[in-house]
């Protein structure tokens, strides 16, 4: 996604803090004063998040999960708050206190058995608080955190729908409102039905254009192009209704011509249950798609190269001894503008693994992701794992429960050091910490430590502590009556931190 650079100066400090932005410091020029200056790391204070409407089917149950791990440096006010998208009023009601009325603005009917708003505020960083929808009309969600609530704030969205297209383990991080999203893996096969949901958390609308890019090069879609989403409102897009092609494999880029979105593709398969698609990270010459479960029994590399040129990838798989090629699939070649696909099969063989793409010769920029499946004949569950950033600094999973939960780690380049951190529980419990070393080339799955005394749900929090960039992601699996229901979130850095240049000194003096 496209992140703007800001140069900054003393008097634009307060704005910097407020945007969020993770990196606001642009390069100097060699010799010049603020070159030579450090930047200091300051906690954002304000922060948005933005969750699709979950599911159609009125057999889902998703829950919803907000966390803010605790950093150093913010004050004590602020708050965080997730709400209906279309409720424009920021007084909308707050942990459950409209739980039993319909979506009308309390306007539901006695007997009605209609799911109540999953709004949740808060109480306190470093405890998470979670809520619940069931049925097919739960909304989109718009949330802000600001204060002490902002640096590092997640929410996970979670749905188990028990049968029907789709049927499995689906679940998202809710992300923050952007202008360029790209999401290799989408498809409009027969079996699959996938939709783009584009929320708008703004009082004016916003006009998105969708592109599709099959293994020919782009696809012709007037309908595509001028997409209006209007203030405070979510609109999921169903791929099938911009173009009369049925390709498998797709990569659809979300640009948005003007304003700002949150972004996400729900990818429902009839046969392969379903999960969310999120975003690939930037275009990048080298990748890295972490977590892949050692159970894999299919794997299917998607990626694109956005630019007229061709990419030549080095295709590696970081298992629990080191960096190893798989057979077969030493590389792949992405022609630009044209999405290539390749079925790495059971390439975990039982271990843990991420895979590693790197150029072979020049660096082209690429976007990417896996599609990896569990299970065998009529038991399959699918997952989505997009290339992503490093957990710098720290990265944050919520939603986890004292069974169910697996962390990966994986080290590409040099050894690191990180701890990892259970959050008290949302209902109770004592938050614990352990530190590991991740060798340089490994994939290490962890059994994430429990808090003492659990009740509920807590977070994980992931901190680098020393050595190379670390990547990571948490499966999450479930029993859906003998299918192997499972979903997979990357854990980037949650850029809780924003790079702020000391002033100097007469710049000071002119504030005053």
């Amino acid at each position: 996604m496209n992140r703007t650079t800001l140069s900054l100066i003393a008097g634009a400090t307060a704005l910097a803090a407020v945007t969020g932005f993770a990196a606001l410091s642009a390069p100097d020029a060699p010799g010049t004063d603020t070159a030579a200056k450090a930047a200091a790391q300051l906690p954002v204070e304000r922060t948005s998040l933005l969750c699709p409407a979950p599911s159609t089917s009125d057999l889902a149950e998703t829950s919803y999960t907000s966390f803010t791990p605790v950093t150093k440096g913010t004050g004590s006010g602020g708050k965080a708050e997730l709400r209906e998208a279309d409720e424009e009023s920021a007084d909308a009601p707050v942990d459950g206190a409209d739980k039993g009325k319909g979506k009308g603005k309390g306007d539901g009917k006695a007997g009605e058995d209609k799911p109540a708003k999953p709004v949740l505020t808060p109480k306190e960083p470093g405890k998470p608080v979670a809520g619940d929808s069931s049925g097919g009309d739960a909304p989109a969600l718009v949330g802000t955190a600001d204060g002490r609530f902002a640096p590092g704030w997640t929410v996970q969205e979670t749905t188990e729908v028990a049968a029907g297209t789709g049927r499995g383990l689906q679940g998202v991080n809710c992300t923050a409102p952007d202008t360029d999203f790209w999401f290799p893996g989408a498809s409009t096969d027969a079996d699959r039905t996938d939709y783009v949901h584009l929320t708008n958390p703004d009082d004016s609308a916003a006009v998105v254009d969708i592109e599709l890019y099959g293994k020919d090069g782009a696809l012709k879609s007037a309908v595509g192009e001028g997409i209006t989403v209007p203030p405070h409102s979510s609109e999921p897009v169903l791929l099938s209704t911009l173009t009369t092609e049925r390709q498998t494999n797709l990569t659809v880029h979300v640009n948005v011509r003007s304003g700002r979105v949150g972004a996400a593709v729900q990818a429902l398969d009839d046969k392969l249950g379903g999960d969310w698609l999120a975003a690939s990270t930037d275009p990048s010459g080298s990748l890295v798609l972490p977590g892949i479960p050692k159970d894999a029994t299919s794997v299917r590399l998607v990626a694109l190269t956005p630019g007229d040129a061709d990419a030549d990838l080095k295709v590696r798989l970081a298992s629990p001894s080191g960096l190893i090629t798989p057979a077969g699939h030493e590389t792949v070649h992405v022609k630009g503008g044209m999405t290539a696909a390749v079925d790495l099969g059971d390439v975990t063989r039982g271990e843990a693994g991420s895979l590693v793409l790197t150029p072979t010769d020049r660096s082209v920029p690429v976007v990417a992701a896996l599609r990896v499946v569990r299970g065998k004949g009529d038991k399959q569950e699918t997952a989505f794992i997009p290339a992503t950033r490093p957990v710098g600094t720290r990265a944050t999973s919520a939603d986890n429960s004292g069974k169910g939960s697996t962390l990966s780690l994986t080290a590409p380049g040099a050894a690191a050091t990180v701890k990892v951190t259970a959050s008290a529980g949302s209902e109770g419990g004592t938050a614990v910490s352990k530190t590991y070393t991740i060798k340089a080339g490994t994939t290490q799955d962890i059994e994430p430590p429990a808090p003492g005394g659990l009740k509920g749900t807590y977070a994980l929090t992931v901190e680098t502590v020393s050595g190379g960039p670390v990547y990571g992601a948490r499966t999450l699996t479930a029993g859906e009556d003998g299918v192997p229901a499972f979903t997979v979130q990357t854990l980037p850095d949650d850029r809780g931190t924003v790079a702020v240049p000391e002033a100097d000194e007469d710049l000071s003096v002119l504030q005053k």
